[in-house]
């Protein structure tokens, strides 16, 4: 009896989860399409489809009609980044070296005696 029981309920418990599932990907899917996620995946692929001259690379065709940087545009913002944390640096080596320039110059301007 209870093994029959337990078949019984087994069904009904696999068709639960089937539902879950289901109302988790209908729920994802709206998501995707409230914030757009399919309009713009729909006309990628659109132009890569009319694009007369398949690209070589269709996951860089995607990457540029969607607005990301090339490689070698990224190569430079790194390259440029560099430099700017060098040149950073260097003017906050200069600011310490002018307040201890000025520190030294009213220390001794304290220190003189008066004219």
């Amino acid at each position: 009896d209870k093994k029959a029981l337990l078949a019984l309920k087994q069904p009904n418990c696999c068709k639960l989860r089937l539902m879950a599932a289901e109302s988790k990907k209908e729920e994802f899917r709206k998501y995707l399409e409230k914030s757009g996620v399919i309009d713009a995946l729909t006309k990628v692929l659109v132009a890569l489809y009319e694009e007369p001259e398949k690209p070589a690379n269709a996951l860089d065709f995607i990457k540029q009609y969607l607005g990301a940087p090339s490689s070698s545009e990224v190569e430079a913002m790194r390259n440029d980044n560099e430099d700017l944390k060098k040149k950073s640096e260097e003017l906050t080596n200069q600011i310490d070296d002018l307040q201890q320039k000025l520190k030294e110059a009213k220390t001794a301007a304290a220190e003189a005696p008066p004219s």
